[in-house]
């Protein structure tokens, strides 16, 4: 196994410390500084396609909250999935009727669509492979078993990314 696999496995020093930056489910100050570096380097393109700056607006101000996040593609389609489980950003989009946009060198409309918890497992394989950052965090090693998967997918909030209307992302 690379190292590139196994470098944030949830048992690692590496995967505590990530764990550590999110204490009951919350950014710290360390976590806040490095989501502003993130967002201006996912909202310039400087990394693949897979990572994101998701904006959404507020559920109680109404104000645009940004995140970075890194996707799942699964049979051709992209998702987004919440490494930390329930959070502000899952509740914004559910406010937000799953109306939300895509930053990515251009601004994308899209609308995000919960995936039911019975469909998640091989989403959340995927994620687990090509998002390393989430793995501490959802805390299963990469060679997990379908059945650890399914279970573990019922506490992670996922949304298919589809059109809203414009240029899609997609």
């Amino acid at each position: 196994m690379s190292n590139r696999r196994t470098l944030y496995g949830p048992d690692t020093p590496e995967g505590r410390r990530l764990r550590s930056m999110y204490p009951g489910g919350r950014a710290n100050a360390t976590a806040k500084r490095y989501v502003k570096v993130w967002n201006v380097f996912l909202r310039l393109g400087l990394l693949d396609r897979r990572w994101i700056v998701l904006e959404v607006a507020g559920r109680t101000t109404g104000r645009p909250v940004r995140v970075p996040l890194g996707m799942a593609r699964h049979e051709g389609r992209w998702y987004l999935v919440s490494m930390l489980g329930e959070c502000n950003w899952t509740k914004n989009v559910r406010a937000a009727d799953g109306d939300a946009w895509i930053l990515r060198r251009r601004r994308y409309p899209v609308h995000l669509v919960e995936v039911p918890p019975d469909e998640r497992g091989p989403i959340l394989r995927d994620y687990l492979e090509h998002v390393p950052g989430g793995r501490p965090h959802v805390g299963l090693p990469l060679d997990a078993s379908d059945d650890e998967l399914a279970e573990a997918a019922v506490r992670h909030p996922m949304f298919l990314v589809g059109p809203r209307s414009g240029r899609s992302y997609t």
